[in-house]
């Protein structure tokens, strides 16, 4: 894995960009997998004034030697390795909302580099390399020509749409690793040699130009990933003349817990840390027991305690993973503004307006419909109560009701969404 990681780096080929000290402002949403995140991230990284990552800083973790199996045994992070190769990763991955297409070598430089981490045994391979390049040009400068002719904006979907089919006609099953493109029935679960991004993979943004040096001091650095509940100081660490704000985003233990059980069971998303790294087989029954991949892959965050776990039902590991994960939140003793999934998407404007004041940032304008991000299945109120009697009862423990309280939760079902 060592060697494929440096064969990536290699190739990735980022620069260096000195700006860590430069940087004012940090925004980073702490919350639990399965919570929300990823579509309230995505709505506010639309603001004029933030820089933001397509995706989260996990892979970036790994290439520079941070994160499971490197310098920790679970998600939590004391202290970073090589910092400068980290900042430097994160730089090149950031982007800010612009009206207009990025230039041509821009877009290709990041869809490229965004591929070495979601297939690296596949891409590490000079002449499947080389054929990626291919398809990149030709894909993107067709649409890039189309774009500057067309009366109306093209579809940004559609035309990451026809770049997968360019890089994928061979093995079209590779496309429903990617987030918001599994059909009816994947083709084939998760099984690749080596994983750096987790899927659902994310796709490079078309709008949105370049991160540069004056952002450092303009813009905030908006990041997301629920693993950071475990990781206080980690954003200190990194942009140390930085002033960082927190938001506590959280969501109900039965919405949260059932839409972790969903996500363990898919067999393309999720695919967190495969412990065969790690020499340990996982016993969770009702997946280990039920998926070919269930012994060894674990999927979303990897906490403190893992190892009680492995041997757990998978609805004590997924309970296990919301409880942990607000425990950490509210341990580290951040100053935060706590915001509720569910009042964002009963009222986005309203939350959005909090998040935008508490972060001193002008009103964000809402897009006229909320995109669909990081789904198992399409989006309802009431999805947990397909596992009722699981949750009911797992609703019994004090520790839930506990926790359900500091949050601002009820317990009564009826107020579940």
């Amino acid at each position: 894995m060592k060697a494929l990681l440096q064969s990536v780096a290699a190739l990735r080929a980022v620069p260096a960009a000195p700006w860590r000290g430069a940087v004012r402002r940090v925004a980073v949403i702490l919350t639990s997998s399965r919570s929300g995140s990823s579509l309230f991230k995505s709505v506010l990284a639309g603001h004029p004034d933030i820089a933001s990552l397509d995706g989260e800083a996990e892979p970036f973790l790994a290439l520079s030697g941070n994160g499971f199996g490197f310098n920790s045994d679970s998600d939590a992070l004391r202290s970073l390795n090589d910092i400068e190769a980290l900042a430097d990763n994160i730089f090149d991955g950031l982007t800010v909302a612009d009206a207009h297409w990025a230039p041509l070598p821009e877009l290709t430089a990041r869809w490229r580099r965004r591929l070495l981490l979601q297939f690296p045994a596949l891409f590490s391979v000079p002449e499947e390399y080389q054929r990626m390049q291919r398809a990149l040009d030709e894909v993107l400068g067709h649409a890039c020509a189309r774009e500057r002719d067309a009366p109306e904006p093209l579809d940004e979907q559609e035309v990451q749409s026809q770049v997968l089919a360019a890089l994928f006609w061979r093995e079209p099953w590779r496309v429903d690793y990617y987030d918001g493109r599994l059909g009816p029935g994947a083709n084939k679960y998760f099984d690749e040699t080596a994983k750096i991004e987790e899927p659902p993979f994310v796709l490079p943004r078309l709008r949105r130009r370049r991160f540069a040096a004056a952002d450092a001091q303009d813009k905030i650095l908006l990041f997301k990933t629920p693993s950071d509940a475990y990781r206080p100081g980690l954003y200190e660490q990194l942009f140390p003349r930085a002033a960082v704000r927190y938001i506590h985003l959280t969501r109900g233990y039965a919405q949260c817990v059932n839409g972790l059980m969903d996500g363990w069971l898919s067999p393309v998303g999720f695919f967190a840390q495969d412990l065969r790294r790690a020499g340990v087989s996982l016993d969770i029954a009702g997946y280990s027991d039920q998926l070919p991949f269930g012994r060894h892959w674990w999927k979303f965050d990897l906490p403190p305690d893992w190892h009680a776990l492995s041997a757990a039902s998978l609805e004590e590991v997924c309970l296990a993973q919301w409880l942990a994960s607000h425990r950490a939140i509210i341990a580290s003793g951040v100053p935060a503004i706590r915001l509720a999934f569910e009042d964002f998407i009963a009222d986005p404007a309203a939350i959005m307006g909090r998040a935008t004041r508490w972060l001193e940032l002008a009103p964000l304008p809402m897009p006229p419909a909320l995109p669909v991000t990081m789904a198992t299945e399409a989006p309802g109120a009431g999805r947990w109560r397909k596992r009722r009697p699981q949750l009911g009862a797992l609703a019994a423990r004090p520790e839930v009701a506990s926790l359900m309280d500091e949050l601002g939760y009820r317990m009564e079902q009826e107020d579940w969404q």
